[in-house]
């Protein structure tokens, strides 16, 4: 115990005695320090001089180009580190050989695939609404015998039903019996005339009881008897299943009176549910299998023949009708179905169906499909062809196969997706691009925009490099940072609606530069409250949108015009079709918007100014964008009420700017900066 503490002892010595011998090492002679002092003052001074750009370590969207305080937290701001030395963009990284290793970055080609998904429902077997049929009273009486007295019972076309006791039938034979004598006797004489009205008469008192349920046989077993009966037979007219007994024996009945349902159940109808996310890859006449828990192992097949058009808004689901052939009965109504779609989409939302492509189908009954032209062997509607239904052929070589990039490649927040592509001549380099995702099949996921067949996406690894730009305070993921004015190349000004274009042509900017001030004739209407003049003005942008010759543009260029065009139309006209100026309000939002993406896409030639302005005001408090051709904020969503209240929050177009195009500006100013610029909120604005 003694030896224990003694070791001890020595062992806190040592330690002691090291600390003061390094630690004195440490705490240089008071003209050391003074020099080494000198020597970081002088390098912090050459930093700043070299270093652009200086950012928060606690909020990295704040973006100065100068040393200073965070205007958010007071913290001194740090120098962005190597962005001037490197050459790079705001949401490029460059990685060494060795750190790209470490970070286990890997990459895989944008590629064009025909791509599977599939999509499981539930649902049950029900009946076939087409194939029910009711047996009513024809004519009002007493219910003396019901020859099928329960439910489920199975039943022929012809089989007799119901015996019923009639007062109005006894009558109507006496009157066909007098009808029938007295043809005879006319015709004894020369009165032709009389003859013939005579057996008109025959003739409508033997319709009457046709229509009443008696047959032919019937009616003229009456006429050879001369014999008159006060009960009447009533037939099936289809053959099934009698699924409802509405009578009962001795029940006096009026006519039109439901006696029996009968259900054809040769045909019925598979009910699922799928929900709304599953819907792309949804078509009519699409083949699907299910299975039923009655028959494990065992599946059957049927063709989408409805979908709803109304989402059941408690579920989230619509229903799919399936017809299916049921020749064995072995599908009962109300059976547990699980149901399966082998769902394969092209480019632009189009079903690849190999057994449908080129071929024509029925409008109302999918199962009917035919190589050409003609009629429906069932209702005898004519056919159509199948592609107007959204079917195309199955063709690897055709641009109709859309592009794919595995479902690890994109990092998705809320609206937006952010995917990292390598430098095709630089494999040290990486830059984030936004991009336009459509729906995801299987492991993969369908690229609407953003991205072009070859370029090296990051699927493993793309979250290491976003963290790296988040800690060089540089656009990443989480965070989306506003461009300055003439900031940024046309791949760092990438909108999530899609890639930037250059070489725009001349007639085609010219066009747009006529749109954008059409859009700034219902701005100006808007904020001065004029409504009908603004809705003038919508009416004049859709007629410069119309006249946008599209020939003229390029393939990639002609289709994202065409989706942006689309969005330019609906906007406009919901401004058109609003009855109040808070609705048309609501337009112009929308508008604005599209706009923006527009102007970001296509605006490389754009002769105006443009400044994008924000109202966090604006429809209760969520806020709305819109742009100017000044940075005199006139807000079109108040109007005269609140017509300063806004912000510039980004100059997307400044041609008259001075600087050259390869340099980086200052960046957007913060709120104590705008105040000094008079774009600030209008200072009799209640907030």
């Amino acid at each position: 115990m003694k030896k224990s503490k003694l070791v001890g002892t020595i062992v806190i010595l040592l330690v002691f005695a090291g600390g003061f011998y390094f630690g004195g090492n440490r705490h240089p002679a008071a003209g050391h320090d003074e020099h080494l002092n000198s020597t970081q003052t002088a390098s912090r001074n050459s930093e700043s001089a070299t270093v652009s750009t200086w950012t928060c370590s606690m909020h990295p969207q704040v973006r100065q180009p100068k040393a200073g305080q965070c205007p958010i937290c007071g913290m001194d701001l740090i120098p962005v580190a190597g962005e001037a030395s490197e050459g790079l963009g705001p949401r490029e990284l460059k990685l060494s050989e060795a750190a790209a290793k470490l970070a286990e970055i890997e990459v895989v080609p944008v590629e064009r695939r025909i791509v599977q998904k599939e999509i499981r429902m539930v649902g049950k077997i029900d009946y076939d609404e087409t194939r029910l049929a009711y047996i009513t009273a024809w004519v009002s009486g007493r219910l003396d015998r019901l020859y099928v007295d329960y439910t489920g019972v199975p039943v022929k076309k012809g089989d007799h039903m119901v015996y019923i006791y009639s007062p109005d039938v006894l009558t109507a034979q006496a009157e066909l019996l007098q009808s029938v004598r007295t043809v005879k006797e006319l015709e004894r004489s020369n009165l032709s005339s009389i003859v013939e009205t005579a057996r008109a008469t025959v003739d409508a008192s033997r319709e009457k009881l046709r229509l009443w349920g008696l047959t032919t046989d019937q009616i003229k077993s009456i006429e050879v008897s001369g014999k008159t009966t006060d009960h009447i037979t009533l037939y099936s007219p289809v053959g099934g299943i009698v699924i409802q007994k509405n009578a009962t024996e001795g029940e006096y009945v009026q006519t039109g009176t439901r006696i029996y349902t009968v259900a054809d159940l040769t045909q019925v109808w598979v009910k699922l549910d799928a929900y709304e996310s599953d819907l792309p890859w949804l078509r009519y006449g699409q083949e699907i299998e299910f299975s039923a828990e009655s028959y494990p192992g065992e599946s059957f097949k049927g063709r989408i023949a409805f979908i709803d058009p109304v989402l059941n808004e408690k579920t989230r689901t619509v229903k799919i009708r399936v017809n299916v052939p049921n020749e064995h009965g072995k599908l009962k109504p109300n059976m547990f179905v699980r149901a399966q779609v082998q769902a394969k989409i092209a480019q632009g939302g189009r079903v690849i169906d190999a057994a449908l492509a080129g071929r024509w189908i029925s409008p109302m009954h999918p199962e009917i499909v035919k190589d050409g032209p003609g009629a429906c062997d069932i209702c005898g509607m004519p056919l159509v062809k199948a592609e107007s239904l959204g079917f195309v052929a199955v063709d690897t070589s055709n641009t109709a196969v859309p592009l794919v990039i595995p479902v690890s490649a994109p990092l998705i927040t809320g609206k937006r997706a952010v995917v990292y592509v390598q430098s095709p001549t630089d494999p040290s380099r990486f830059a984030g691009r936004v991009v336009s995702l459509g729906p995801r099949a299987g492991s993969y996921y369908i690229v609407d925009d953003g991205l072009a067949e070859g370029d090296l996406v990051v699927v493993n690894g793309n979250f290491k490099i976003d963290s790296a730009l988040q800690i060089r305070a540089q656009p990443s993921m989480m965070n989306p940072a506003p461009h300055a004015e003439g900031s940024g190349t046309p791949a760092e000004r990438r909108g999530t609606r899609g890639e930037v274009f250059t070489n725009i042509p001349a007639d085609f900017s010219r066009r747009l530069a006529s749109l954008f001030t059409a859009y700034l004739s219902i701005h100006d209407n808007l904020t001065q409250d004029q409504y009908p003049e603004a809705q003038t003005a919508a009416r004049a942008f859709l007629t410069d949108l119309e006249s946008v010759n599209m020939d003229i543009l390029s393939d990639r260029l002609h289709t994202a015009w065409m989706t942006a065009g689309s969005e330019l139309k609906r906007s406009a006209e919901m401004i058109l079709k609003a009855d109040a100026i808070n609705s048309g309000r609501i337009g112009f939002k929308e508008l604005s918007e599209a706009m923006i993406a527009v102007i970001r896409r296509f605006g490389e030639n754009l002769p105006d100014k443009v400044v994008q302005i924000k109202c966090p005001m604006a429809f209760n408090n969520t806020g709305g964008i819109w742009l100017q051709n000044t940075q005199d904020v006139k807000n079109p969503y108040f109007g005269s009420a609140m017509l300063g209240c806004g912000e510039v929050v980004e100059v997307l177009r400044s041609p008259n700017a001075t600087q050259k195009s390869g340099d980086k500006t200052a960046p957007v100013p913060q709120p104590e900066e705008r105040h000094n610029e008079g774009s600030h909120m209008h200072e009799g604005s209640h907030h």
